[in-house]
């Protein structure tokens, strides 16, 4: 009983160390990062924030509950846009008069929530089928 003890904690000993040694490590790749690369970083971590605070206001809520859109659903979709969707998003908010913009964006946004809907990527209007 004792040998087979002992025989067991030497193989559980070998098996660890092995174990240790055996196991691979990922190497780690450090880079510098250009000023360009962080200020593009920043200006879309910028964007996507200033349209889900645009989001965040009343009436833009309202304009988008009598579309029949949930406003959380809509933040969901802008939070997961991509980098490009938010860029033209934002392209096209700077080409709106200035006192529209609010109504403008909601419809843009209704447009492209539309749009993503037939194209089977969201599940935001039950009247929409996607395309097959």
């Amino acid at each position: 009983m004792m040998l087979h003890s002992k025989v067991m904690k030497n193989i559980g000993s070998l098996l660890a160390i092995l174990g240790l040694l055996g196991g691979q490590l990922a190497p780690a790749h450090a880079s510098m990062v250009g000023t360009t690369t962080a200020m593009q970083q920043a200006q879309r971590s910028f964007e996507r924030a200033e349209l889900l605070e645009m989001l965040d206001r009343d009436a833009a809520r309202s304009q988008l509950q009598s579309m029949g859109v949930d406003a959380e659903a809509a933040k969901q979709r802008v939070a997961a846009m991509t980098d490009a969707e938010i860029s033209e998003l934002n392209a096209r908010l700077a080409d709106m008069p200035a006192g529209g913009d609010a109504v403008g964006v909601i419809i843009l946004l209704f447009i492209i929530f539309v749009i993503t809907d037939m194209l089977g990527a969201t599940d935001i209007f039950p009247f929409i089928h996607p395309v097959r």
